[in-house]
């Protein structure tokens, strides 16, 4: 499946800065020069992964915070919001699940993409961070069925919150292969949003190997880079242009 849906309103849910600019931020590039409304959500501030002799976790937050705005502009996104959960110790609490699920309300995405929370490594030599799979898991759950169901939460309609069902998931991954999204116009821009992130960075240049992955992700088929994503449909065209992404009255 390889044609290109544009969503009205987008949400990136991931653990650290810099996630997203190695997950998706070509598909949200292009969504956002369609006109889409996007947001990023990092559940963490990346505060323990600047390993630098005489580095705060504090400065450290600081640092990672302002180069993920500036990745979020260079892409396109409207707003990013830090839920400033521990770095490298994040879990998938109820806690952490409701704070999502108040983003979720507030913005009403139509889409959601996150990761996967079942892959533990790629390849032999990469094993997949905790705070992936606990942010991954959290937005899954938050997403369905907590947003969408109003007795779930029910004290988030006090700070004028309703009930939000979003109408689909997109995972992210490399090992993800039903549908791909043409990135060749936007490559560039994922490129230059990955190197705002300077202190992850550092003396390395990602555009070879951001180049080479999206390459072997569009082999065989007719694009030159590609993001590939499992996607998963919760509201039907139908039921979506019917609501809007209001709680429909078959809601369970």
């Amino acid at each position: 499946m390889n044609s290109f849906f544009i969503p009205e309103s987008a949400m990136a849910i991931f653990a650290h800065p810099d996630d997203i600019e190695f997950s998706c931020a070509g598909t949200l590039a292009r969504w956002a020069r369609a006109g889409t409304r996007i947001a990023y959500v990092v559940c963490t501030s990346g505060d323990v992964g600047i390993a630098e002799a005489g580095m705060t976790k504090a400065r450290a937050a600081e640092i990672r915070e302002a180069e993920q705005r500036a990745a979020a502009a260079i892409t396109g996104a409207q707003e990013v919001t830090f839920l400033r959960e521990p770095d490298g110790l994040l879990q998938a609490t109820l806690e952490l699940r409701k704070k999502l699920v108040r983003e979720i309300r507030r913005f009403r995405p139509e889409v959601v993409i996150t990761g996967d929370p079942t892959v533990l490594w790629v390849g032999d030599s990469y094993i997949n961070h905790p705070d992936h799979r606990a942010a991954a898991t959290a937005a899954l759950d938050a997403v369905f069925p907590a947003a969408g169901q109003p007795n779930l939460f029910e004290e988030l309609a006090a700070e004028g919150l309703q009930a939000h069902k979003v109408r689909k998931v997109y995972i992210t991954g490399r090992h993800q292969g039903e549908l791909f999204v043409n990135i060749g116009e936007t490559i560039d821009i994922k490129i230059a949003a990955l190197r705002a992130h300077a202190s992850q960075m550092k003396d390395w240049d990602p555009e070879p190997r951001i180049r080479e992955w999206a390459q072997e992700r569009a082999r065989g088929l007719e694009m030159p880079y590609a993001e590939s994503f499992k996607v998963i449909t919760l509201v039907s065209d139908e039921d979506w242009e019917k609501h809007q992404g209001r709680v429909p009255p078959y809601q369970d």
